[in-house]
Parts: C-alpha cells; sequence; structure tokens
C-alpha cells in the first residue's frame, strides 16, 4: 500500500461492547493488516478488556466516565500518523478504510467523516429518533459555524496527526462529537465526508446513547460553542435587540417629560433603563469573548504548526518566557522605565 511506511492507528472507545470488539478488531486488521489497534476501556462491567486483549490490541483503561474522556485520553496517549477512529459496536463497515486513507492522504486532508448509510433505510439500523435529532443538531451547528457536514454525529472518522495533537477536548461525553467537528470548521482545516454502511448492532448488544439527555447535552455544547466562538453573533444581536426595545418603550417617556416635565409612566422608564443597561452588558461581554476567542484560536494555531513541525513554532516555544502580568496603567509605567537604567562603573 502507498501509506505502508506511516504508522496508522485505530483507536477505539469502549464500554460495555465485549460482544462487538473481537468483530471490530478482526474486521479492521483484515483490510489493514499493518495498523496498530489501541481499545480504550471506560470502565465495562463485562469481558471488553480481556475480549480485546485476546484479539491483538493494546488496552487502556479510563476512570473518567464519558466519551469526551476516553477521546482526550486517546488522542494524548496514542503516537501515530493517522488515526482512525470507530465506536466499539461493530456498525461500522471497515472494507473502504484504504481507500479512505489514501483519499486523506492525496488531498492533504485534517479530517474524514464517515456519513452513515443503510442498504435498506427501513431495516431499522438508523433509528428514526436518532437520525431525526442528528439532522436537526447537525443542521444548527452548520447554520451558526458554516460547513457542509451531514452527519456530525457519526463515530467514523480519521484524522492527521496534526488534528488530533491541536484537538482541545473539553466535551466529557457523546458531545464530543460535537467539538470534534466545529474544531476543524473553526481552524478551516480541509476535511471530506465518505459514505460508511451502517449496520445493525448484534443481538444483545445495547446503544449507550440516550436520545433525549445526549440530545439536550450536544445542543447545549452547540450553545457554548457559540458564546465562546461567535460572540458577536450570539451577544452582538442580543444587545442591538434589547437597545431596540429599550428606545422603542423609553423614547415616548422621554418626549413626555420634555413636554410637560413629568414621568407619569415611571415602570415604563425603569423598564426601558434596564433593558439600555443589559444591552450595554451583553456588548461588553462581547467584546471580551471576542478577545478570548483570538487568543484561543492563535494558541491553537500555534500548537498545530507545531505539531506539523514548524522549527520556528517550536524554538519559540521551547525557549524560557517572561510573563508581564498588570493593568494598562502599571504596564505604562514600566514601559516608562524600559530599558533599566546600568549603573555607571
Amino acid at each position: 500500500m502507498p501509506f505502508s511506511h506511516l504508522r496508522v492507528a485505530l483507536i477505539v472507545p469502549c464500554y460495555n461492547e465485549e460482544l462487538t470488539i473481537s468483530s471490530v478488531i478482526d474486521e479492521f486488521k483484515a483490510v489493514l493488516p499493518s495498523i496498530s489497534v489501541f481499545v480504550f476501556d471506560n470502565n465495562s462491567t463485562d469481558r471488553t478488556s480481556w475480549v480485546a486483549k485476546m484479539h491483538g490490541a493494546i488496552v487502556h483503561s479510563v476512570r473518567l466516565q464519558g466519551k469526551g474522556n476516553v477521546v482526550r485520553r486517546m488522542f494524548a496517549d496514542v503516537e501515530a500518523d493517522i488515526y482512525v477512529m470507530v465506536d466499539g459496536d461493530a456498525t461500522y463497515c471497515a472494507d473502504d478504510l484504504p481507500a479512505h486513507i489514501q483519499l486523506m492522504l492525496k488531498n492533504r486532508l485534517d479530517m474524514v467523516l464517515g456519513v452513515r448509510t443503510n442498504e435498506d433505510d427501513d431495516s431499522g439500523q438508523y433509528r428514526r429518533g436518532h437520525r431525526a435529532g442528528n439532522r436537526i443538531l447537525t443542521s444548527t451547528a452548520m447554520l451558526l459555524f458554516g460547513g457542509a457536514f451531514s452527519d456530525m454525529l457519526s463515530g467514523y472518522r480519521i484524522f492527521s496527526r496534526r488534528y488530533v495533537k491541536s484537538f482541545p477536548a473539553r466535551a466529557r461525553g457523546f458531545e464530543t462529537e460535537t467539538e470534534l467537528t466545529i474544531h476543524a470548521l473553526q481552524l478551516r482545516m480541509p476535511c471530506a465526508e465518505v459514505p460508511v454502511l451502517y449496520r445493525a448492532r448484534p443481538d444483545g448488544s445495547h446503544s449507550k446513547l440516550s436520545t433525549y439527555k445526549d440530545g439536550l447535552l450536544i445542543l447545549r455544547t452547540i450553545i457554548r460553542l457559540v458564546t465562546t466562538e461567535r460572540p458577536l453573533l450570539i451577544f452582538g444581536g442580543l444587545a442591538v435587540i434589547l437597545c431596540i426595545i429599550s428606545l422603542v418603550i423609553g423614547v415616548p417617556v422621554v418626549a413626555e417629560f420634555m413636554r410637560t416635565g413629568l414621568v407619569l409612566r415611571l415602570p415604563t422608564a425603569l423598564l426601558a433603563t434596564g433593558l439600555n443597561r443589559w444591552g450595554g452588558w451583553l456588548a461588553e461581554s462581547m467584546l471580551e469573548g471576542l478577545e478570548i476567542h483570538r487568543i484561543d484560536r492563535l494558541a491553537l494555531e500555534l500548537a498545530a504548526k507545531a505539531h506539523a513541525g514548524d522549527a520556528f513554532v517550536r524554538d519559540v516555544l521551547a525557549k524560557p518566557k517572561l510573563w508581564i502580568m498588570g493593568g494598562e496603567h502599571e504596564l505604562e509605567q514600566l514601559a516608562g522605565h524600559w530599558p533599566p537604567a546600568t549603573a555607571a562603573t
């Protein structure tokens, strides 16, 4: 294979997948014998770890419960050139993996996302409730962040090393899929979608995903990311709306006061003042959010460049640094006395 010289790692988050993990390992090793398999067991109460070891996988234990916590450990502990992440439930077909990796290398992509497809849409592998929720959440995220992904919550992904080592894993549970997608959109990483056959779970195997609970967590994650990554859209929009409402209800009160010298509608005046103050506070929050976003984005870009082998960035990050902290007044005073005067000899 043209990528035989590269280290390819299969990373599999697992929780009670004793019935399916062996199929996952065997199937992926059959299509790509050189792949290294890492199974991250998240407090399973069955024999998931033992079965994985018997089939040649390197098993790690993750004590903090939740897929997001597992992803954080996987990305930190595994060293490879290409990372293939797949759920341990044996629902994703591995037949096209070599072609997907070749697509990634040929186009220098940072993420390849597997879009789930069924041989028979009425077969029930991909439950209608999950499918509808996925479409709603994916459409919402794409509307807010831009992009053209159609299956944001898919458990089949291929990553470059640059992506993995720059990913700021914050989520704890299934909402990590949302973070994985939005991270690529925020850094404008080259990505692609590919169709992947999605199969039904074997008898006796059960999904760990809760349609409503995890759906709400994913929606909350989208809202959190919007407030931090798109503060102008959220805080700026709300500030404008509140200021407009305050003007609409406040201008008649001011006009009446100018004409009569009396404030006859005191509650309305207080409401207009409060809305205007809230609008100002939201505008301040927007400016703070923009500054935090700028700093976070700079840190992510530096990390990505360092892991991509940028010699200058690595040299700068490795050298000792002088941190100067204080308010604007203190920094101006320090600048006025810099450089320090040297003693006469």
